[in-house]
């Protein structure tokens, strides 16, 4: 599969959900980094030196320590419903997936931003999804599919790359014929890449993951959603550990 899922930006760290919720009471919590307690959202680095925060998140996290008191907050606010202090935190990710799980992944619009490749402009190749391997129906259809691979696959993998070969021939002769972009873009099959922009808070986040990691996910945005999972994890590790509960 060429599907990739890069960390472009992001804001805040597991202090910034310390801080979000601490502010209720006016008081404010500190980080642990290279050996000096720092708080708010600048770090000096070095003589002269300052980065914003976001920076140092990008540093190893056994260079940040947090309070053990500031680890049970979090691990209380999760608990609880506390949603808005892990609302404070922004990722952006890149993604590249084929048409059919972007649109899966695209239902989930409250409080995230997307922005994607356009073929109304873009007539570059297309790039298409061929399956490793096709599985079986499952005998539940909200399930979706089995893990069990069909019989006779040979047969359909040839039917599924011929159909996808004549798409291709068809797209690209129908812009050799002067058609527009946006109209020959129609006969493209669900199977064609896609990339866009995608972000979200960490809350919002922890809400996709933890429904579309459920066995019932269909198995390829399921792989995608795992990729953004232990990206957030590298970058949230306490709060994510706590959401992911």
């Amino acid at each position: 599969m060429n599907n990739f899922v890069n960390v472009i930006d992001h804001m805040g760290s597991d202090l910034t959900v310390v801080n979000s919720a601490r502010i209720s009471f006016k008081t404010t919590s500190t980080c642990h980094v290279d050996g000096v307690f720092q708080k708010n959202y600048r770090i000096v680095v070095g003589e002269g030196e300052a980065l914003a925060f976001g920076d140092a998140g990008r540093r190893k996290e056994q260079d940040k320590v947090l309070k053990d008191k500031d680890k049970k907050l979090i691990k209380y606010l999760a608990e609880h419903g506390h949603w808005s202090p892990f609302a404070h935190a922004f990722v952006t990710f890149h993604i590249k997936s084929p048409f059919f799980v972007a649109r899966q992944l695209a239902k989930h619009q409250v409080g995230f931003s997307w922005n994607e490749v356009s073929r109304r402009y873009v007539t570059i190749e297309p790039e298409f999804y061929f399956p490793p391997y096709f599985r079986k129906s499952a005998d539940n259809i909200k399930q979706g599919s089995s893990k069990e691979p069909i019989e006779s696959p040979d047969s359909v993998k040839w039917m599924f790359n011929d159909t996808i070969r004549h798409c291709k021939d068809t797209y690209n002769a129908l812009l050799k014929a002067g058609v527009c972009a946006e109209q020959a873009r129609a006969v493209l099959p669900l199977a064609t890449y896609t990339e866009w922009y995608w972000s979200g808070s960490l809350q919002g986040w922890s809400r996709i993951c933890k429904q579309r990691l459920a066995e019932d996910t269909q198995e390829e945005t399921r792989l995608i959603v795992k990729s953004i999972d232990e990206h957030m994890g590298k970058l949230f590790p306490v709060s994510w550990k706590e959401l992911m509960k």
